[in-house]
């Protein structure tokens, strides 16, 4: 079974870092696009950042220069390097990928991890 495994959530105190990470297991072909969402109490999910399979990455401006998104390809991960937090990065933040699951079809399908909590102090 293919899915998305986050891990490195938690309380943090304003000023502090995190890092996230996200395992993409199962039986796994391609991995195209990889990201990373969050979606805070009472408000829609958005994007935090992205990076495609060669490396070009793309932020939310409320980020950048704070956080930085990688991966490695050959362990199916990707990371956010949170630094410098702050009370409103408090959210569910959530691994987002384009995985090719079959050998005989090229088509990538969307797949989302099921979320983890930063909370972050002030």
């Amino acid at each position: 079974q293919v899915q998305l495994v986050e891990s490195g959530g938690g309380l943090v105190q304003a000023g502090g870092s995190l890092r996230l990470s996200c395992v993409a297991s199962g039986t796994i072909f391609g991995i195209n696009n990889m990201g990373w969402y969050r979606q805070a109490p009472g408000k829609q999910r958005e994007l935090v950042a992205t990076i495609t399979s060669r490396g070009s990455t793309d932020y939310a401006d409320s980020v950048k220069g704070r956080f930085t998104i990688s991966r490695d390809n050959a362990k199916n991960t990707v990371y956010l390097q949170m630094n410098s937090l702050k009370h409103e990065d408090t959210a569910v933040y959530y691994c987002n990928a384009d995985l090719q699951t079959t050998w005989f079809d090229s088509t990538y399908y969307e797949f989302w991890g099921q979320g983890t909590l930063i909370t972050v102090s002030s």
